[in-house]
């Protein structure tokens, strides 16, 4: 039913409108910069939780080997909550969803056209881009970087993105791979560059060529999860520390395994479904069920103790996979707030009993 005030009334109900939206967007500043992380030597800053866009378009290991409108629906829901519950970067890369990688719809095209249509209607909105190279055997010198990046610039309808990696190490010409990020940065297509599934040894590599030309190694992405701690095993977490090269954690609940979603009796659909087998998942379910008991001490989800355990590791922001809205309103829960010291090592420990999950074969190229 429509009202009618005085003008006097309305003066006075504008008047507090106006500072509710000024408290409002005070805090909401707040919140996102007490949110905020510089990335490694960069000046790059940010959410200490960002997005993973691997599943968007994909049906070669998500999705049930299937896409349709309601997927994508589903993926610009995920992205628009993202952004609403304070979580403004997303990681894609050039092959996700790709032909190459029999997907159905290129990850970094969707991106590009949720950004565009977000933009439109909330143009004030920052959001930020990683992408990244894949090192193709037959992609050779620093000239392929910056091609394959212009390529990517042209599907997400940007000029430039604020992180651009090197997927995986290639089987040669790597010294190429690394120029050509440093030509990236020079010609202004990125704000900062870093690498994927990279061992402590190319690692250092990587950092001293590009600290030759005063350009930082902004980051490594690599496999880490609760149960999957490689990283603190291999030297590749203590070199990120020592080097001021942030750690982005992928599978960082390790596909879903830690939301206490899936059981003995209910084991993950497709390939997952090779690696969390239900002998796994029986062996898991100590930590799972303690993961969840510490989750109802702070009235948190599963998932939402599984992340903050990450943050709590220092220099390691985690990039979850959404591929609905409740998905990312879940993950933004896991800011904000932090678990004791003997919380995290309790849970490192009942980790620890558990075997070792196999991960991305190229951690070991």
């Amino acid at each position: 039913m429509a009202l009618q005030f005085s003008s006097a009334c309305n003066f006075a109900l504008s008047h507090r409108k106006g500072e509710r939206i000024r408290a409002v967007a005070s805090d909401k500043v707040k919140i996102q910069e007490d949110n905020l992380v510089k990335l490694g030597g960069s000046d790059l800053k940010l959410t200490k939780l960002g997005i993973g866009a691997w599943s968007w378009g994909d049906t070669s290991y998500w999705n049930e080997f299937e896409w349709d409108d309601r997927k994508m629906k589903a993926c610009k829901n995920a992205f628009d909550a993202s952004i609403d519950s304070g979580i403004t970067w997303f990681d894609t890369a050039e092959v996700y969803g790709s032909r190459f990688s029999f997907g159905a719809i290129n990850s970094e095209t969707l991106l590009g056209r949720f950004i565009k249509e977000r933009k439109q209607k909330h143009p004030e909105d920052e959001i930020a881009v990683a992408t990244k190279f894949a090192a193709l055997p037959w992609r050779l010198g620093r000239q392929s970087v910056l091609s394959a990046l212009k390529d990517s610039l042209s599907r997400l309808e940007l000029d430039s993105v604020e992180l651009y990696q090197l997927h995986w190490p290639g089987i040669w010409g790597n010294e190429g791979y690394i120029d050509g990020l440093g030509d990236a940065v020079e010609e202004g297509l990125v704000k900062a560059v870093g690498v994927s599934n990279y061992s402590e040894k190319r690692l250092r590599e990587a950092y001293k060529q590009l600290k030759k030309r005063g350009i930082p190694l902004a980051s490594n992405q690599v496999n880490y999860s609760l149960i999957y701690r490689l990283p603190e095993e291999n030297g590749v977490k203590a070199t990120c520390d020592e080097l001021g090269i942030s750690l982005i954690a992928y599978s960082p609940i390790a596909q879903g395994v830690l939301t206490g979603k899936y059981t003995p009796q209910n084991i993950p659909t497709g390939p997952r479904g090779n690696i969390y087998t239900a002998e796994f998942l029986t062996e898991l379910q100590p930590l799972l069920n303690r993961i969840k008991e510490i989750g109802q001490n702070y009235n948190k989800t599963p998932t939402q103790v599984a992340l903050n355990w990450l943050i709590a590791q220092d220099n390691v922001i985690p990039i979850p996979g959404a591929k609905n809205a409740e998905q990312a309103k879940e993950f933004g829960g896991a800011l904000g707030w932090s678990l004791t010291s003997d919380e995290v090592n309790e849970l490192r420990d009942l980790a620890s009993k558990s075997k070792p999950v196999i991960g991305f074969p190229v951690e070991k190229l």
